[in-house]
């Protein structure tokens, strides 16, 4: 399975000589783990380790400065922020890259304190320390900016620490737009606003699904920006106290026509950590009772990536009921 990541020659998808074996399972279901490939493997038991050379080494074929899934996989380890601030001052050659993913740690590190919890259950204590650690992030990921101006995700990071400090929507903006003009089509950034336009967060119902909307219309085929489209239904439901919201003829054409488009399409290519672009489209289908999702599913072969189903309570048991039925 994991050959398909970088693509099909003919029916037949190239072997890919970095992919990590698929674990047995008896429930036919497993979490994707570092991108499914034995680099990102590397990397990131190397941070665990606190080795920050052999961090660089394993890092060599990324650019992470516009790579955020790779990012991503050192931002929500538990421990880099122990070893990290190290690096960041003793190795100037490579100071702007320590920073980014110090920066990028120090977001996830100050959201652990924070919780999921709704805003009136955080305690003052959470509050602090949540604001204390993205204040840490915002110094340096202005500085990895500031370094690289190339880069596009410390900007992608810098938009959830505005939306983590209520910094407000005109900081937002400035931050997505220096974002956007490093990449118009970048899906990360694209994902953070549809965030910060739910009502949650101060955005108007509606308004989220509008700018997906127009967002992917300016797409070419076969564009992961698709995964948008599917986003903003997701959110929808979320914000919903109506969990059948979404099983709407429409909504189900809507969904249908974007993932054929977009991740269906032959021109769609499976890079490194395309199966999180198919969950996002599995579960917006399955809310939705599409029975697209019975393509979908099988593509990924029950590889489930955490995220977006940590929008509910037992991600993997959701995952597991919807490839049942469909």
């Amino acid at each position: 399975m994991f050959g398909k990541v970088f693509g099909r020659t003919g029916d037949r998808p190239e072997a890919d000589p970095y992919a990590l074996p698929a674990p047995r399972r008896k429930s036919g279901v497993y979490a994707l783990r570092a991108l499914g490939d034995t680099r990102v493997l590397a990397a990131v038991e190397a941070a665990d380790a606190g080795d920050w050379g052999a961090v660089r080494t394993a890092l060599a074929p990324f650019d992470l400065g516009r790579d955020h899934q790779v990012l991503g996989q050192l931002a929500v380890l538990d421990g880099v922020q122990e070893w990290i601030g190290r690096a960041v001052e003793e190795d100037e050659e490579h100071r702007a890259l320590a920073l980014l993913i110090s920066g990028a740690r120090h977001i996830n590190w100050g959201w652990e304190a924070r919780t999921s919890a709704r805003a009136v259950d955080v305690t003052r204590e959470q509050w602090q320390i949540f604001h204390e650690r993205l204040r840490v992030a915002e110094q340096q990921l202005f500085e990895a900016a500031e370094l690289r101006p190339d880069w596009i995700t410390p900007w992608r990071h810098l938009l959830t620490s505005a939306r983590g400090m209520s910094l407000g929507r005109p900081v937002a903006e400035t931050r997505r737009d220096a974002a956007l003009r490093r990449d118009p089509l970048d899906l990360e950034v694209h994902l953070e606003w549809l965030s910060q336009l739910q009502p949650r967060w101060g955005g108007e119902a509606g308004e989220a699904l509008e700018f997906a909307r127009a967002a992917f219309a300016a797409a070419p085929d076969g564009h992961r920006l698709g995964c948008v489209v599917a986003m903003a239904y997701v959110e929808e439901w979320v914000e919903s106290d109506d969990s059948a919201c979404l099983q709407q003829p429409g909504i189900r054409t809507e969904l249908r026509q974007a993932a054929e488009r977009s991740i269906l399409h032959p021109a769609y290519g499976r890079r490194l950590g395309w199966q999180g672009d198919y969950n996002m489209f599995a579960m917006a289908l399955s809310l939705a009772g599409s029975s697209t999702a019975s393509n979908v599913f099988r593509e990924l072969e029950g590889v489930y990536t955490e995220w977006p189903w940590t929008f509910m309570s037992e991600p993997r048991k959701a995952y597991t009921r919807f490839r049942k039925a469909f």
